[in-house]
Formats: C-alpha cells, structure tokens, sequence
C-alpha cells in the first residue's frame, strides 16, 4: 500500500487513491470466496448431473449447513469483485480509442456476469431452503443452480473480447496495457466457450462437472483475474506517476 503513502495533495489524487483501494479488494474479496468454494461439498468433486432425485435430495439434505454457509457467502460478497473490474474499465477509458464505448460495453458484461453468478447462488440456497421436499424439485432447483452457474458465458466472454479489441485499438504512444494482455484474454475467452455446453451435456468434458465446463472455465477466469491484478497494479502506478500524483 506503498502508493497511498506516496499520493500527493492533488485533485487527480483521489481518482488514483479510488482506482488502489479497488484493486486490492480483489485479493482480500478472493480469499473469501476461496474459503466459500471450499466449503462447498458440491465442488470437491462437482456434483454430478447423472445422480438420481433421490440422491440429489440425500445431497442438500446431509449438507444443509454448508451449502447455506458457502452460497450465503458467496451471494454476500460474490458481487464485490465488481470493482476489481471497474479498475480494468478505468484503464481501458485511458485508452486512444475513437470513443469508450469498449470500457462502457464491458461494464454492462461485467455487472451482467455478477448478476448471474448470484442467481446460482440463489439457486443453491433454494434447493437447500427445504431439504425435506420432494426430491424431484430439489433435483430441478440443483439443475437449475449448476448450469445457471456454468453455462451462461455469454457476457464473461464478451469480456474478454472487448478488454482484448481495446488493447488492439489502442494506438498510443504509451499503451496502457501491453499487447499480450489483449492476446491472453482472447486466450482465456476461448478457454471457457466449450463450458456453455453443460446447459446441453450430461455426461463428458463439456457437462457441467466435466475438464471443460468446471475445471478449464474456473481456472481460467481464476488465473486470468491473478494476472490482471499484476498488470492493472503496473498500470494505476503509471497512471500516477503521469499525472505527477506520487513522487
């Protein structure tokens, strides 16, 4: 937090103090949700899409405490990666585009994404609301909740592809991303397409318990957000020093 200690009395200060302040919510916001992801029995391993009703029921029903600790959690502070990515809207505006309308586009997939994400919250935390109901609707509300959580990869991946159209347009003399920030984002988009096939398959890599859907698609975003960390960190500390707000 060497940065805060730094900002000088300047009225571009608080754009920079906002800007640090926002990125390093990712990490404390990640270690939360680790812990939440941990605590879910459905993950370790995925929840299976083949298991009958019953056995679903048997599911919610002998982890009702942790599935409502680990999605209480998440839909809590779930959303607050948001300004995490707001730092990456902030920088692309920075950018020599004709206009923002790259940074304003990937703002609303970001918020939409977010918006997703806690709909499969609410999901899980329904099918464990009752777990003594019948088994068939708990096995629907559970069908509901992975491949709301899974499939839906339309606006995570028009992310990836604007943050990389934005790096390609910008044509200044400093950009402010490097180039090969644009090549691995269309890098991990890619990575996670094959995941929208769980809302299709249940069995194999493209279910949602399968390499693709859960494991490729989760790693990726995961890894993908632990490098832009590094590189917005590299990017708002160039920002100061351009507007002479640290010394």
């Amino acid at each position: 937090m060497q940065i805060l200690e730094e900002v000088q009395d300047l009225p571009k200060a608080g754009n920079i103090k906002a800007q640090w302040v926002s990125l390093w919510t990712g990490p404390a916001v990640g270690a939360v949700l680790l812990i939440a992801l941990l605590a879910f029995p459905g993950f370790w391993p995925p929840l299976s899409p083949l298991l009958t009703p019953e056995q679903v029921a048997r599911f919610y029903a002998e982890n009702t405490a942790w599935i409502r600790f680990s999605q209480v959690t998440f839909n809590l502070c779930g959303i607050m990666v948001l300004p995490f990515f707001m730092v990456i809207v902030v920088q692309m505006k920075r950018m020599r585009t004709q206009s923002h309308v790259f940074a304003y586009c990937y703002l609303t997939a970001a918020v939409s994404g977010a918006t997703i994400f806690a709909l499969s919250n609410i999901f899980f935390l329904v099918a464990a609301f009752r777990p003594d109901r019948d088994p068939e609707i708990i096995q629907v509300l559970n069908d509901l909740a992975w491949i709301v959580f899974i499939a839906p990869i339309g606006m995570v991946f028009a992310q990836f592809v604007l943050l990389a159209l934005a790096v390609y347009f910008d044509n200044g003399p400093n950009p402010v991303f490097p180039r090969w920030v644009g090549h691995y984002s269309l890098a991990t988009g890619l990575a996670i397409v094959p995941s929208a096939g769980a809302a299709v398959f249940q069995t194999g890599p493209l279910a949602w318990d399968g390499l693709l859907s859960f494991w490729v698609r989760n790693g990726a975003f995961a890894a993908f957000v632990i490098v832009m960390f590094f590189v917005l960190r590299r990017a708002v500390l160039e920002q100061a020093r351009a507007e002479g707000v640290i010394r």
